[in-house]
């Protein structure tokens, strides 16, 4: 068949080779009062080539197989999408098959700017109708260009969404394929969707409008005024007004996000006469399809466009067990997350400081025993709040990292996926400038045997060792580890930098001139405006990978001030010999502070089955992490008095590495996590000292035993016992 077919080809029998956003396009293309921009497709058997020609197949197919989907967090659904991704980046078009591509397409479109639009063969059917899952590239030029962003379409049929999507819906992945849409680009003044029929309520149809491209309204960027109709006789109901201030624009190649005049600012993109045409439109698709429609449409020079056409389907989510629209929630566009990076650094991240700063300075001892247990709970409830804003405004903010990944990934083609990651470390943490002090301390040691053996004496009697040690617990001692806190008296301090001290000093993985010369790589590959661009998202990169370890700690502290409230309303009742006050339950305020972190808690780490027999593994895969190689002896950590007895050399084997426990990492040989994904707080701090690690490994704490010998591997992601 031809790889290439233009829309006045297509039949109903070719669904199977173009998908349903190419049928759709197809049949409204024959209706003389549809607009229709001019396209062909990609059929889904160039995709087949590629991946059989360039060995793809199989490569992907060893990637989604490394573990069971139902096994896997969305970090981790995010890596797997991220390395396939690299793999079609890295595999040019096979010679043939690009002959094939490119001659129709330039004789189409050599001069011509054009849409690049995905079509995958699940896609938008009555039976699986849903947007976002897979990659637009719009305002593209040049038939080298045109191949590059069929490419990207093509990798993402792996997106972390397709496959979280994919994974739920039961479709099969092996099989799946790409077609691809490649359509004239109209440069629309207004632009918007149409529902039929209302979601929410069937007797009413939506249409929502931005100024500029609709780009801006898919992904967020821009908020679009939305108007409520009578399904049956289109009257209008509502209007709801947008804060009207941005547009998203046609660049020399690509698009940006640029102000809108004042007088646009104070109008509505539509008038009644195009909102009735946008009704009438919305409603002849119902007629062609016998179904409602979600409509793509596009207003340029007067003449109304329609881009796409996909069926309105109700998908139930399963309640609270279906996290897809928290997960897609995360991804955020570039200028929401510079917003989002204002609000945090400028305004939670300092409240934050200053409620550490003001319970700490409450006298607990003061307080009588009715008066502490109010406190406890009282403290509670301020960590809750912060745990809430938590998860809704910077685990969002992490996904800065993930867009400057991609970012990178398709603009340098690196042979290591994670290559960004190198110029994101170039920026200090929390937690690595505590363990600078412990390291500074440990240097003091070593530096001095006669001092060590007073140490191991309990003799303290160096003065300026004892001050960092006061300097350090003032500073980092009120951080908690699960319901405990760690390292918040001197002598647990100088027992870890004795430890500390045994090993040579670590080498932070990291080196100055290779970022530059990293850094200065990326930026070559820009100009002008895009070169600002490149240099902007790089910085929000940075700081969302430097606040993806601070808010753990920030949170962390105020966590402490809870248990420290506990602790001492614990200590006033042995004194005075009484019972608990009241009806409030310490010990279960304590319990749910741990819960309410994670729904899914730790494994006991030691496995027995019900004769007794202990569970083995030989080899277990989970995803890499951390590169390298490294041998130890396993010490598992369940409970903080497991860190007390860490030792240099071992392997750390955990469920995940908390922010309080970073202080044992530079005496780690290797690190295993049952948490998966290259940005857990364990991953990112592995990769800051250069240590192997391997995160997503099913029953980590279960099937490895404190004493077992194991290998990790941080390139292949494998874990060796034994």
């Amino acid at each position: 068949m031809n790889l290439i077919k233009s829309l006045n080809e297509i039949e109903e029998s070719d669904r199977p080779h173009v998908g349903g956003k190419c049928l759709a396009l197809s049949r409204m293309a024959v209706h003389k009062e549809m607009k229709v921009p001019g396209a062909v497709v990609v059929c889904s058997e160039a995709y087949n080539q590629y991946i059989s020609l360039t060995g793809l197949h199989e490569r992907i197919l060893i990637e989604i197989n490394r573990k069971d989907f139902k096994d896997m967090r969305w970090e981790e659904i995010w890596d797997t999408s991220l390395r396939i991704r690299n793999m079609f980046l890295n595999s040019p078009i096979p010679d043939v098959l690009y002959e094939s591509l490119r001659h129709p397409l330039k004789a189409r479109f050599s001069d011509t700017a054009v849409v690049v639009r995905s079509s995958a063969l699940e896609e938008d059917t009555a039976a699986a109708s849903f947007a976002g899952l897979h990659e637009s590239y719009v305002n593209i030029k040049g038939i080298e260009s045109i191949l590059h962003h069929i490419r990207l379409v093509w990798a993402s049929l792996w997106s972390d969404a397709a496959l979280l999507y994919r994974q739920e819906l039961g479709l099969d992945i092996q099989k799946s394929s790409m077609a691809v849409v490649i359509q004239e680009i109209v440069y629309g003044q207004k632009s918007g969707v149409a529902f039929g029929e209302n979601p929410n309520d069937d007797s009413q149809s939506v249409i929502e409008a931005v100024y500029g491209l609709n780009q801006g309204l898919v992904d967020g960027t821009v908020e679009p005024d939305r108007w409520i109709l009578e399904r049956e006789t289109g009257t209008i109901v509502s209007h709801t007004p947008a804060q009207r201030s941005k547009a998203i624009v046609p660049m020399k190649e690509g698009i940006q996000l640029n102000s809108l005049s004042s007088e646009l600012a104070n109008i509505p993109p539509l008038t009644t006469d195009e909102l009735n045409k946008i009704f009438e439109l919305v409603h002849r698709a119902e007629q062609i399809f016998g179904s409602p429609q979600d409509v793509e449409w596009t207003w340029n020079r007067n003449m109304l466009y329609v881009l796409q056409s996909r069926p309105i389907t109700s998908r139930k989510a399963e309640g609270d067990q279906d996290k897809r629209p928290w997960y897609l929630s995360l991804h955020r566009s570039f200028d929401n997350l510079k917003l989002l990076r204002r609000k945090i650094e400028e305004d939670l991240i300092p409240s934050m400081i200053q409620e550490v700063s003001l319970l700490g300075q409450q006298d607990l001892r003061q307080l009588s025993d009715s008066e502490l247990a109010e406190e406890v709970n009282r403290r509670a409830e301020r960590y809750n709040y912060w745990l809430g804003v938590y998860w809704k405004e910077f685990i969002p903010f992490a996904h800065g990292i993930r867009l400057f990944g991609v970012f990178y990934n398709d603009t340098v083609s690196p042979a290591d996926p994670y290559e960004f990651m190198q110029l994101l470390g170039a920026t200090e943490m929390e937690s690595t400038e505590r363990n600078q002090m412990l390291e500074q301390m440990a240097s003091h040691i070593r530096g001095d045997s006669g001092l060590a053996d007073k140490l191991k004496k309990h003799i303290y009697e160096d003065e300026q060792l004892m001050k960092e040690v006061h300097q350090f617990v003032e500073k980092y001692g009120n951080i908690s580890f699960g319901t405990s806190y760690c390292l918040s008296d001197p002598k647990s301090v100088i027992s870890l930098v004795m430890e500390l001290a045994l090993r040579a000093a670590p080498k932070r993985s990291l080196k100055t001139g290779n970022v530059e010369a990293l850094k200065n790589n990326y930026l070559s590959h820009f100009q002008d405006e895009q070169r600002t661009y490149a240099a902007e998202i790089l910085d929000l990169a940075r700081v969302s990978y430097r606040m993806r370890d601070n808010d753990n700690v920030y949170l962390s502290r105020i966590k402490t001030q809870v248990l420290q409230a506990a602790d001492q309303y614990k200590i006033s009742l042995e004194k005075s010999g009484k019972q608990e006050i009241g009806n409030i339950d310490i010990q279960k305020i304590i319990e749910s502070l741990h819960e309410n972190e994670s729904a899914q808690k730790p494994y006991s780490g030691r496995a027995f089955d019900q004769t007794g027999f202990k569970m083995k593994a030989r080899q277990i895969v989970g995803q890499p992490a951390g590169p390298g190689i490294a041998e130890g002896t396993a010490r598992v950590i369940i409970d903080p008095s497991d860190l007390s007895e860490f030792k240099s050399g071992e392997v750390l084997i955990c469920d995940a590495i908390d922010p309080s426990m970073t202080f044992v990492v530079p005496l780690s040989a290797g690190i295993v996590e049952r948490r998966g994904g290259m940005l857990i707080h364990g991953a990112i701090i592995a990769r800051e000292y250069g240590i192997p690690c391997v995160t997503g490994i099913p029953d980590a704490t279960t099937l490895i035993q404190s004493g077992d010998e194991v290998t990790v591997d941080g390139y292949l992601g494998i874990v060796i016992v034994g």
